[in-house]
């Protein structure tokens, strides 16, 4: 489906691809992974042919279609539903078709029968509701809604489309918990070819079966999902360690040999043997681990319970229309709760109203004079003045401290040396949302709520946050769409449903439960005559013959591929051209090129495969 060929690409003097290699087979389900700033959705642009490689090649199956999340906020009148149906542009195209036809019906008809366009408008308002929108939201304008749930529609035209290549930039990242975990059920059924960024570790685990990770500019591919990836990588870097240490002893043992005895005339031949030796050990092996981040959030001192405690509560932000209505909640220095529901129910509401950034309508809050609360926000980003470095931030926040107190604050969250000097327009979403956390500790407050804390952070980040929040002793509440972070670091679950907030009596996996048993069911297709089920069957089975040849094809070319990379990697090793090896290098060099004319006929029956299978689907229609 997909071939990156020794891709190169620069951006200025930084070398982001070097030489980069990897093969994507049809149906694939690949997660793309690599620290922010490593090129994952440059790869994406290159794919997508918004950007032109500097060295290498970018091929995809001739006449894939590809299919990718756009990051431009979509702006259309029309409802939901339609935006949505209009990404399948040839049932748009067949439908418009028919509307002009005066002669020829038949054909479209067929045609339409052939796509299973009737039901598309059920598949449609199936992935509407998985992401969020009911039924009465399915008909409303797509300009109606704002950034956020404008991003979820983006996503379920991009679903719905079902493109022969599939690729997914962060699709979290505007979604709650409930719709994450109807995404994650989804794409592990997907039966195209799907390539997905996520920082998001429960979803690799679940969809993905391979992991390409971006290394030193290189695309190194492991097989299994995100956890088998993470214990692989460990096991090859200690391997790589011992290798290096190993190479380290041998190249100290051998030079101390030859500098006591070069100048000795007895042993000057044994000291020249050493010096070849010591060459054929190559350069020192590289040992290249990177650069984890910490957290630290200060201890608050003991504070005497409840620090929050609601009865009777009542909120909202107009008068005589509560979001919420019979709040009764208690929460002590040792509580780690997680809020769970869908947007829009009020969690965010409930966490204002804890944080005191809104009053209760009706009912009462006790909340100790000296409690000191930190809150967290995705939004608040927003507010932070772009032109002025961090360390200006912290200090404008703590006046009274010295320097040393400023940057220390800001060292537990990453900001050590001139990392902290640096403009916020010039950080990542990741520093800037670290940067949030920094500043809300400062005071080390004996609850933190958290909203959305993940959304900027990649994997590793998201881990040092979990350590953090379980090492910190004062009360966390939680609101996040990453369920790991919830299983890991809360120990209590609230639901914030139909106006109402409760303890949810279950765990995360009760929960995943409960929400996919909710999901509405497809509507019942009407049932087929039997001759268009007849036509139907013989055109698959012609098709399956077609695609069964493209598949052993596209199979052969990665697999002479693989061979003539090993080979030559194997040409490249100095060790082959030692004396003697001559007759080995000329055999070599005559099996390269005859995996190489191998491979030019591959490619060429691979080419006339698709365009035989190109050209079935075309004669359909």
């Amino acid at each position: 489906m997909l071939h990156v060929n020794a891709l190169t690409y620069r951006l200025g003097a930084r070398i982001l691809f070097d030489s980069a290699t990897v093969h994507v087979a049809a149906g694939q389900r690949v997660g793309l992974v690599g620290r922010n700033g490593a090129g994952k959705s440059t790869l994406f642009r290159l794919i997508a042919g918004e950007l032109g490689p500097d060295g290498g090649s970018i091929a995809l199956r001739p006449r894939a279609r590809l299919g990718c999340l756009a990051q431009d906020m979509p702006d259309s009148e029309d409802t939901l539903l339609a935006y949505v149906l209009a990404h399948d542009a040839e049932r748009h195209t067949l439908l418009t078709q028919l509307d002009r036809a005066h002669a020829g019906q038949a054909d479209i008809h067929d045609r339409l029968t052939a796509i299973d366009a009737h039901a598309a408008p059920a598949r449609a308002a199936a992935i509407l509701a998985g992401l969020g929108f009911d039924e009465a939201a399915q008909a409303r304008p797509v300009n109606s809604y704002s950034g956020g749930w404008r991003m979820r529609v983006a996503l379920a035209g991009t679903l719905f489309a079902k493109p022969d290549l599939l690729l997914l930039d962060e699709p979290t990242n505007h979604l709650d918990l409930e719709a994450c975990l109807w995404l994650e059920d989804h794409l592990a059924g997907y039966d195209g070819t799907l390539i997905v960024i996520s920082h998001d570790r429960d979803l690799l685990n679940r969809v993905a079966e391979r992991i390409v990770h971006i290394d030193q500019g290189r695309l190194v591919s492991y097989g299994g999902n995100y956890d088998r990836f993470e214990q692989t990588r460990r096991e090859r870097l200690g391997n790589l360690v011992k290798a290096a240490a190993k190479q380290a002893e041998d190249r100290a043992r051998l030079q101390t040999f030859i500098d006591r005895f070069r100048a000795k005339a007895n042993k000057a031949a044994q000291a020249q043997s050493r010096i070849k030796m010591l060459e054929r050990l190559g350069p020192p092996i590289a040992v290249v681990e990177e650069t984890t981040i910490s957290f630290d959030f200060p201890d608050p001192e003991p504070q005497p319970p409840p620090l929050i405690a609601i009865e009777r509560g009542k909120a909202g932000y107009v008068p005589g229309k509560p979001v919420l209505r019979g709040i009764e909640l208690r929460i002590d220095q040792d509580d780690r709760i997680a809020l769970l529901g869908a947007n829009g129910n009020g969690k965010s509401t409930l966490a204002k109203i804890m944080a005191g950034r809104l009053a209760l309508q009706d009912g009462t809050l006790f909340r100790p004079p000296k409690l000191r609360i930190g809150y967290f926000s995705q939004d608040q980003a927003d507010e932070l003045n772009l032109a002025a470095p961090a360390y200006a931030h912290m200090q404008a926040l703590m006046p009274d401290a010295t320097p040393t107190r400023v940057r220390a604050q800001l060292g537990r969250f990453g900001f050590s040396g001139d990392r902290a000097d640096v403009a916020v327009g010039n950080l990542s979403g990741g520093e800037k949302a670290r940067l949030l956390f920094a500043l809300m500790s400062r005071d080390a407050p004996h609850l933190m709520i958290l909203d959305e804390p993940t959304n900027h952070l990649d994997i590793d980040s998201r881990e040092a946050l979990v350590e953090a929040l379980n090492a910190y002793s004062g009360a966390v509440v939680l609101i996040s769409h990453d369920s790991r972070l919830i299983e890991l670091a809360a120990d209590r679950l609230w639901l914030v449903a139909d106006g109402r907030v409760g303890a949810f009596d279950g765990d995360m996996a009760d929960y995943r439960a409960l929400l996919l048993a909710r999901q509405p069911k497809p509507a019942e297709r009407e049932v087929k005559r039997n001759d268009d089920r007849k036509i139907a069957a013989e055109r698959r089975a012609r098709r399956n013959a077609l695609q069964k040849a493209v598949n052993e094809a596209e199979r052969t070319v990665e697999r002479l591929h693989r061979d003539k990379a090993a080979l030559e990697a194997r040409l490249a090793d100095p060790a082959l051209y030692a004396n003697g090896m001559a007759a080995q290098m000329s055999e070599l060099h005559k099996t390269l090129s005859e995996i190489a004319r191998s491979l030019e006929s591959a490619e060429e029956t691979w080419l006339s495969a698709h365009q035989a299978l190109d050209d079935a689907d075309a004669s359909v229609g």
